[in-house]
């Protein structure tokens, strides 16, 4: 992904995940342009929970939730920086936002996720991830949300059905990267 960053100015990129001032330097210095959107915080605020009717776990009420915090009024993007937010996200949102990240992406855009090994231990703590000109991006803990699910290659392949190719990459610290293409 760095490579594609490097080769690649003028992309649009979508960093999901706490703001990083680093990141936005990095790639601006790139000449790339950042859009920032936080999803992870906004929704586990509980502002767009909807309850149900019959004691079931409660719903959520993605459309509302997709236009406070990820409406980009036309704009496509080339590049999503997903970090671990699929880990940590409501699951009444995770189907719908991997829908809304599809349509908002140009075709032969790539997406970078990350995901964690195991729900649980020192390597599981929410981060913001920072883009440096090497190999490695360095983490810096964040906020203490829990990570709901861990996926498997398959989970994952059947997520982004709609997306063309997947390269998974195992990483240190309990964590292994994908490159999604759409």
């Amino acid at each position: 992904m760095l490579k594609h960053l490097k080769d690649e100015p003028g992309l649009r990129v979508l960093d999901i995940g706490p703001t990083s001032p680093q990141n936005i330097n990095f790639l601006t210095n790139l000449g790339q342009s950042v859009y920032m959107a936080d999803v992870v915080h906004e929704s586990l605020s509980g502002e767009y929970e909807v309850p149900s009717e019959d004691g079931a776990a409660p719903g959520f009420d993605t459309q509302k939730f997709f236009e406070h915090n990820l409406n980009f009024s036309g704009r496509e993007f080339d590049v999503v920086l997903l970090w671990t937010t699929l880990d940590y996200i409501p699951e009444g949102l995770i189907g719908p936002l991997i829908d809304h990240l599809h349509a908002a992406m140009t075709p032969g855009g790539k997406i970078l996720a990350i995901f964690h090994t195991k729900l649980r231990g020192p390597e599981t703590a929410f981060c913001r991830y920072h883009l440096t000109d090497g190999s490695e991006i360095e983490m810096q803990e964040s906020e203490p949300f829990l990570v709901q699910r861990v996926y498997t290659n398959r989970n994952i392949e059947k997520l982004f059905s709609k997306f063309s190719n997947y390269r998974f990459f195992l990483a240190k610290d309990n964590l292994y990267e994908v490159i999604i293409t759409r």
